[in-house]
């Protein structure tokens, strides 16, 4: 059984695709009078606003596919697909959450800080500290000797290089400074529309950079049987 089927590789790659699309095309139909850098993609989204269709979609197919990438992604940490897969139903939800066009709203704010905060932790809870066992199947580790005499070792005796810990690590630290930036942004440098456009750019292409690893690694692996 293949650890990194094909489907996941596609939904991986569509997320970032998708997102990009979305807010530049939204941004079109909003008109002259919007500024990405300093306006947010909630804007776009809004009940009344020019690109409200283009941009909910967008958001819904992007939560749809960090949801299909968190089922298929077995080599990672259960904990770690549940908060991908979790990130990717905040999205979906906010289709029935927007933001007004002018004001606040308390059920998008819950709504995207749930999402934001299960998108900065999943890359740690998803890593690996020791390399996955490709025959044992999913969950299995593999340990100094393989348990079972056929297993062939894998390659270096690591994760995959998207789980590993520092990489895990250095992503979500990453995306975490990107939130506090973005607060940053709201209230003293009027720069919270590139700062959302940064971060969640980096969290919707950090599900693709993992699953790229592990197709490498399951390459390897697959070499060295």
């Amino acid at each position: 059984m293949r650890t990194v089927p094909w489907w996941i590789l596609l939904s991986s790659m569509s997320a970032p695709v998708l997102l990009v699309a979305g807010w530049s095309v939204s941004a079109e139909l909003q008109g002259p009078g919007y500024d990405p850098a300093t306006s947010t993609i909630s804007i776009l989204a809004a009940e009344g606003a020019g690109g409200y269709w283009v941009m909910t979609s967008a958001l819904v197919a992007l939560g749809f596919c960090h949801v299909v990438t968190a089922c298929g992604l077995r080599v990672a940490a259960p904990f770690g697909r549940a908060a991908l897969a979790g990130g990717g139903l905040s999205a979906i939800l906010l289709a029935f959450f927007p933001a007004p066009l002018s004001g606040g709203s308390f059920s998008h704010g819950v709504i995207v800080a749930i999402g934001f905060s299960l998108l900065a932790v999943w890359p740690v809870l998803a890593m690996r500290r020791r390399a996955v066992d490709r025959r044992g199947g999913p969950g299995a580790v593999a340990v100094a000797a393989p348990v079972r005499r056929e297993a062939a070792p894998l390659p270096g005796g690591t994760a995959p290089w998207g789980l590993r810990p520092w990489p895990s690590v250095g992503a979500s630290v990453f995306i975490w400074l990107g939130g506090a930036w973005f607060l940053l942004s709201l209230f003293v440098l009027d720069t919270a529309g590139a700062a959302e456009r940064v971060i969640t750019f980096a969290q919707s292409f950090w599900p693709l950079v993992v699953v790229v690893s592990c197709a490498r690694w399951e390459g390897d692996a697959g070499r060295t049987a």
